[in-house]
């Protein structure tokens, strides 16, 4: 199972009550004399916790304590992977958001544009994200460091990976070599954001269809 996939994030079937450690004396292949055992599992269920408590409580009020109740670890089970809040927060958006939208390649740019979007739906719709994402916004705003991780890393590394599908488009001849890569990425997320996450409205597939021929074409006629 790939690690941090958002419908996991609120999964509750996982056990709680056990340890690091009490999962470690259970392994059959026994740590170096002095090690922290960092199982994944562990891991797992504090990330679902940290996402779980953000949602109800924001970023700002949010306890690690708390997190590591809710995940059923011990707090230095939670400090042995990350230091403070900000950096449990940077490690996983990043992770998490690198991993939400695979970039599809189904031969043609209005099929790649489908398929992003439908993607984007099923995260945007997702009640979890819906908490987080405006939450994340306004401390991006209040925290520089925060602001300046997630736009330098993430961001970039998001926006560098929608460029293939203008990029792959140009080598099919579908545009031209003017076509706007940026304005490709912002469309694609700006659109569905207001409509599911500002609004809280519903987009269908075939409202689906039309964003992408909307988008197709507006880069068309660059």
């Amino acid at each position: 199972m790939e690690r941090y996939r958002i419908d996991h994030i609120g999964d509750q079937r996982m056990e709680r009550n056990r340890s690091d450690e009490s999962l470690a004396a259970n392994a059959s292949t026994r740590a170096p004399s002095g090690a922290a055992v960092m199982r994944s599992s562990v891991t797992d269920a504090l990330t679902r916790a940290f996402f779980e408590e953000w949602a109800q409580t924001g970023l700002g009020a949010l306890s690690l304590e708390r997190v590591a109740k809710r995940a059923g670890v011990g707090k230095a089970a939670l400090y042995r992977r990350w230091s403070s809040k900000q950096d449990m927060a940077i490690e996983l958006i990043k992770t998490v958001g690198l991993n939400l939208t695979p970039i599809p390649d189904s031969g043609s740019l209005l099929g790649d544009l489908r398929l992003i979007l439908l993607s984007l739906r099923q995260t945007l719709r997702h009640p979890l994200v819906r908490r987080i994402l405006p939450d994340l916004h306004a401390e991006m705003a209040r925290t520089s460091a925060l602001s300046a991780e997630i736009r330098n890393t993430l961001q970039y590394e998001r926006r560098e990976r929608g460029k293939v599908i203008v990029d792959r488009a140009i080598t099919r001849g579908e545009l031209t070599a003017s076509a706007d890569r940026d304005l490709a990425n912002d469309a694609l997320a700006s659109i569905l954001y207001w409509r599911v996450v500002v609004t809280g409205g519903r987009v269908s597939r075939v409202e689906i269809d039309k964003i992408a021929q909307f988008i197709a074409a507006g880069l068309g006629r660059q």
